[in-house]
């Protein structure tokens, strides 16, 4: 399922994530950590991939379109207190 939404709402998502979540996304989705960085707005690509992540540019830091929900669904789960955040050694 896709979703629009604005670069800089997304950006909020991530920032407002707990520190650790980006490794427990990655391990619980089976992915590796850049790939989700990456879908948050990171471009490292030569160590994780693109998953489907399409900006236009525009205000409020432009309209993202999300292929696959996977990852903004994991993270809004954190953040409501249903997944938690593995501890980081």
């Amino acid at each position: 399922m896709s979703t629009t939404i604005t670069f800089n709402q997304l950006r909020k998502l991530k920032d407002s994530l707990p520190n650790g979540s980006m490794r427990t996304i990655a391990e619980e989705l089976d992915l590796n950590v850049e790939t989700v960085r990456n879908y948050f707005g990171g471009k490292n690509y030569d160590r994780g991939r693109s998953v489907g992540i399409h900006i236009e540019p525009g205000p409020d830091g432009g309209v993202v379109e999300l292929d696959d929900t996977t990852i903004l669904e994991f993270a809004k789960d954190i953040l409501e207190g249903k997944k938690d955040v593995h501890a980081i050694n």
